[in-house]
């Protein structure tokens, strides 16, 4: 199956893209048949018509830029690779780092990784509480003034932040942890409704949950998986949702991306609906 435009949505008004996208966290390179393969999945979600991939400076240390440089470029056209700064991941702790000078040195180093000479979606990874936020979205503004980034993205952020952070300067996308079982930013979901601004749910899927329960009841019925029917969920539940399933599994991405092909009846989704609390 491919994806087509019709089932698309426009990030910051003139970046049209599928309404799903793939998460590239977990394509990694440790070992040569572990980069083959990541390369090879990286190709498949192209080849199956992903057009927005979303990778982080912090992700393996920038390996995960240099991955995707690796296995896409020369990018086809139409290809939106977004990236973060903002956050380092040393070890296992993640560290916000919003100071000016590092978000512009992560923005520099990011396009030399990707091999490119404009970031067309670049997200603020995480809001340092230690720096102002005026300051670190200034940062970025200045970045988009220079042509080295398209459009501004945030990520994890609330209401207010994401008001304080428009006051500023436009938001093209928000991207926070959002599914069938964790809705704690849906008032931020529904600011980006009202505003035109593409919510990017990072753990769009969340297998210990959606295995049981309605995901699963739904799932049968349909013969589909709960992923699907989770994919499918987020799918519907509004136009400005863009998810970005994650897999280091050819197999796995295949049947995300069939969930463009599966409906939910409106039981369906009602039955989904009320399977959790709208605000864990």
């Amino acid at each position: 199956m491919t994806m087509s435009k019709h089932a698309g949505l426009t990030i910051g008004g003139d970046l049209p893209v599928n309404r799903l996208g793939f998460g590239a966290m977990r394509l990694r390179g440790r070992n040569a048949a572990e980069r083959a393969e990541s390369i090879r999945i990286a190709r498949r979600a192209v080849e199956l018509g992903v057009d927005f991939i979303d990778t982080a400076d912090a992700y393996d240390l920038g390996g995960n830029e240099e991955l995707l440089a690796e296995a896409l470029h020369p990018y086809p056209p139409g290809l939106v690779v977004a990236t973060k700064g903002g956050q380092c991941h040393p070890g296992d702790d993640w560290i916000p780092l919003g100071r000016p000078e590092y978000l512009r040195q992560q923005a520099e180093l990011s396009l030399r990784r990707l091999r490119i000479p404009q970031i067309e979606l670049y997200q603020l990874h995480r809001i340092d509480p230690a720096v102002p936020l005026a300051d670190q979205i200034g940062a970025l503004t200045r970045l988009r003034e220079e042509g080295k980034i398209r459009h501004i993205g945030l990520s994890e952020v609330s209401v207010a932040q994401l008001a304080e952070a428009e006051s500023i300067t436009p938001i093209a996308s928000v991207q926070n942890l959002y599914n069938l079982e964790q809705r704690r930013s849906e008032p931020v979901l529904e600011y980006c409704e009202r505003r035109g601004i593409a919510f990017i749910p990072w753990l769009p899927i969340k297998p210990s949950t959606h295995a049981t329960g309605a995901p699963a009841a739904v799932a049968a019925g349909l013969g589909a998986t709960p992923a699907q029917v989770a994919l499918a969920w987020l799918l519907r539940r509004s136009p400005v949702m863009l998810p970005i399933p994650g897999t280091s599994s050819r197999r796995h991405l295949e049947e995300n991306l069939a969930a463009l092909t599966l409906s939910l009846s409106d039981q369906d989704y009602e039955r989904l609906e009320s399977a959790a609390g709208k605000h864990d």
